[in-house]
Formats: structure tokens, C-alpha cells, sequence
């Protein structure tokens, strides 16, 4: 006697990417690549966050394209709103947190502790949210969601660092390097992107290799201007 075969029957997927589950990962919600994939995301955007902070701060107070200038020459770096609107509220310490929220409400847990300014709450939010994956991988029904989530704001964080839609170069002050042969300073129009953290005197060969030599520079623009050196 022929028994009717069931054909109804669906091999599980994962929810994130919907890829079928090895036999090992049967049960779980996400498939373990997409688990390391958004653990190592998460490992990075604390360092993501910094490194947008430091450009954020250098671009806050620019003026707008067309605006009266002071007569100061040391020009801010231009703003990007990319990059304001991740370090701002609602950026990435916001979304990390309504992430973990939920997370916390799925385990019938309190909410997320305030834990200050979104300097220090990025890498609190990351740390619980890569604690807590394994079992959000394997039990939380909207998994699917949060991993896109946070691919989405690692590739936002990623292209606002790399300069992706990023605007040429512009002038970012004079060059106050000592001039061995005047005694003054070189006064070389300066550049920069702020997609690079590097800056270089065409004439003279200084350099600003990263965003915490940015704050030097231009503390020694600014005591050149006060002294009246600039050229």
C-alpha cells in the first residue's frame, strides 16, 4: 500500500538571510554566519562612533556656503550631515539603545540604564548587544530585523568615515609651521576632506596625519592669527 507523501513540509531557513539551516543550527532563528557577521559589526561601531565624534566636534559652528565671514582664517570643516546626524540623537547611540531595549522587554528584563553622554553609552549598548546575541540568534523572533538594523548603521558609520558622497577638498586654514628662513610661518593655504584624517603643507611637507593632530593645528592657526603672523 502507498502511503501519500507530505510535501507541505519546508526545510527552516534563516530569518536574517534566508539561507537553510544546517542540521546543527535547527531551532535557531539566525543562521550562525549571520551571528558572527553581526557580532564583528558590533565589535566595530563603538570605534566607528569615536572616530565620527572626533570629525563631528571639527565641524560644528562651520558657516553656511555664502555666508559674511569674521575675518578669521581659520576656516571650520565644512559640515556633513551624515556624520552630525550619527553622533546627534537619534544616531547611533539611540538605535543601539532601542535595540537593546527590545532585546531587554523579549527577556522580561528592565530597560536600558541611562549610561551618560553617547560617547559612553556606544560601547555599553554594543557590549550587551554582543553578550545577548547568541541567545537572540537562537530564540528572539525579530532577529531578522535587528541584523538588518545594525548592517544598515555599520554601512552608514562605514561610508560617513570613507567619504562615499563626500565633497572635494577644501581650505581648512593657513599652514603655522615654523619657516626656517623668515622666522615666521609658512602660511600656506592648507586642505583637507573629511573623509581623510590626513593633511599635508603642499610647500613646506607638515603634516597632520590623524583627527587628534587636527586639534593641534589648529590651536597653532589660532595663536598665529592672534599674533598677527599668518600669512
Amino acid at each position: 500500500m502507498n502511503h501519500p507523501v507530505d510535501d507541505s513540509y519546508q526545510w527552516p531557513t534563516c530569518a536574517a538571510c534566508g539561507h537553510e539551516l544546517w542540521v546543527s543550527e535547527t531551532g535557531r532563528q539566525a543562521c550562525r554566519p549571520c551571528e558572527d557577521k553581526t557580532a564583528k559589526r558590533l565589535a566595530e561601531l563603538p570605534g566607528l562612533f569615536q572616530q565620527l565624534n572626533t570629525t563631528a566636534s571639527l565641524m560644528r559652528g562651520a558657516r553656511k556656503v555664502g555666508a559674511a565671514t569674521s575675518g578669521s582664517r581659520v576656516p571650520p570643516i565644512p559640515p556633513r550631515l551624515e556624520v552630525l546626524s550619527l553622533v546627534a540623537t537619534g544616531g547611533v547611540a539611540t538605535r543601539l539603545r532601542d535595540i537593546e531595549d527590545a532585546w531587554r522587554a523579549a527577556l522580561g528584563w528592565t530597560v536600558a540604564p541611562w549610561r551618560g553622554s553617547p560617547t559612553q553609552a556606544v560601547p555599553e549598548h554594543a557590549k550587551f548587544l554582543i553578550n545577548n546575541l547568541p541567545w537572540a540568534a537562537d530564540a528572539y523572533d525579530s532577529i531578522d530585523q535587528d541584523v538588518e538594523d545594525l548592517r544598515r548603521l555599520h554601512d552608514e558609520c562605514t561610508a560617513a568615515l570613507t567619504g562615499e558622497r563626500r565633497p572635494g577638498r577644501v581650505n581648512v586654514g593657513y599652514c603655522p609651521a615654523a619657516d626656517e628662513e623668515t622666522g615666521g610661518v609658512c602660511g600656506n593655504q592648507l586642505t583637507a576632506s573629511a573623509g581623510s584624517p590626513r593633511i599635508q603643507c603642499s610647500n613646506c611637507g607638515t603634516e597632520w596625519p590623524d583627527m587628534a593632530a587636527w586639534r593641534d593645528l589648529r590651536l597653532a592657526q589660532e595663536a598665529a592669527t592672534r599674533m598677527g603672523v599668518a600669512a
